[in-house]
């Protein structure tokens, strides 16, 4: 059976993947909308490359100039939010959700219509409103599949096993560039150091929040949801070479490791693959004789205080992931501008966290949890401005 493929982030990495695993398998996926953020050339050449019939920038201004690099291919196209949930409404069997951000969570929500998968890498979805994503997806008969590479791996390991069953789970990390630096050295890192990631190619954001640790922070957040955990069953590992990419131990002492090489087409092509698994490249599957030797540590709290803060954020649970996330939007956007240090990150995460209320509760919908994020952003931003994170 041929199935249409709707893909948000079409022009970032984990787009790239997704695109190379339907052109892999001509006979089973097609892609029939594309969405991305501002970059018109990029989105018109990956829409008119896949066959796609409608393209979409979330960027309104960028309209006209998509039209006009479209004209004569016969996709249409549009831009802005209105033009983005036009995409997400078009017939599809899959909706890849891989827009970076809370930017991606109107959209995410959206495509849970019923009879629908929606593999999910935008994990801000679940971290800004996790309890209402999933509590819809449950009242629509959508179905959410991981396409994060520690999420998905856990999601292969549990099988059909119930959640009883299982004691705790472990996100493993690569440790990011920083992994074996000082605090000293940490502190004086430029973004051009935090952006060189061992392992993977990735957007800016999500590789500045690598390096501080946050990401593995958020995807604590996530798994709460994706597997209805308690966060006191959920915990990270260090683990640099990146080929075990989650644990899960259940209650009576077994432990099973999700194992592949660190590239995210694995995860997509088990998401897309809903009705059978599909083949891989040779080049694809995992060699342990060829590895190397396999390693694990805790991670480092004092060094990389921006996981510890995404821990606490779990545990007073509430609107408090959202107004993290939000944070740490605002402070990697500042980190890239020179405006702030690489430590300023996590000091503007705690200072906004710090001054949130504390009893708020998880948003009850899309348009809660946006005015929660919209509110935690102008506190951040208000504290940008002044000392101790003001330039003078």
């Amino acid at each position: 059976m041929l199935r249409t493929v709707t893909l948000l982030g079409a022009t970032g990495s984990i787009g790239k993947s997704t695109r190379a695993v339907v052109a892999e398998n001509p006979e089973r996926l097609r892609i029939g909308a594309v969405v991305a953020g501002r970059d018109v050339e990029a989105l018109a050449r990956v829409a008119i490359e896949t066959g796609a019939s409608f393209a979409a920038l979330a960027d309104a201004a960028a309209g006209p100039a998509l039209a006009e690099a479209l004209a004569g291919t016969g996709i249409a196209s549009g831009a802005g939010l209105p033009a983005v949930l036009d995409a997400v409404a078009r017939d599809a069997d899959i909706v890849v959700s891989a827009i970076s951000g809370a930017a991606g969570l109107q959209a995410t929500f959206a495509a849970l219509t019923p009879g629908r998968v929606v593999a999910l890498a935008n994990k801000e979805s679940l971290v800004c409103a996790g309890a209402a994503v999933m509590a819809r997806a449950a009242a629509v008969g959508a179905r959410i599949l991981p396409l994060d590479s520690e999420h998905n791996a856990l999601h292969q390991v549990l099988g059909a096993e119930p959640i009883s069953a299982i004691r705790s789970m472990t996100l493993t990390a690569s440790g990011g560039p920083f992994r074996t630096w000082s605090a000293e050295r940490i502190a004086a890192a430029r973004p051009e150091e935090a952006l060189a990631h061992p392992n993977y190619a990735m957007g800016a954001k999500i590789t500045i929040d690598s390096a501080s640790m946050m990401n593995k922070g958020l995807e604590l957040i996530e798994a709460c949801f994706l597997f209805g955990l308690r966060p006191d069953q959920l915990e990270v590992l260090v683990h640099p070479q990146q080929l075990v990419h989650g644990l899960v131990t259940f209650r009576d002492g077994s432990v099973s490791a999700g194992m592949a090489l660190p590239d995210m087409r694995v995860a997509a092509a088990h998401c897309l693959g809903i009705d059978g698994r599909l083949d891989a490249p040779p080049a694809r599957f995992l060699d342990l004789a060829l590895s190397a030797p396999l390693t694990f540590e805790r991670p480092d709290l004092a060094r990389f205080p921006a996981l510890g803060h995404a821990i606490a954020a779990l545990a007073a649970g509430g609107a408090m992931p959202a107004v993290l996330n939000a944070a740490n939007e605002i402070a990697v956007a500042a980190y890239l501008e020179r405006r702030i240090g690489f430590p300023g990150i996590a000091a503007l995460v705690e200072a906004v966290c710090a001054e949130s209320e504390a009893a708020r509760a998880a948003p009850a919908d899309v348009a809660e949890a946006l005015a929660i994020d919209h509110e935690a952003r102008n506190r951040a931003r208000a504290l940008l401005s002044r000392p101790p994170f003001a330039v003078t």
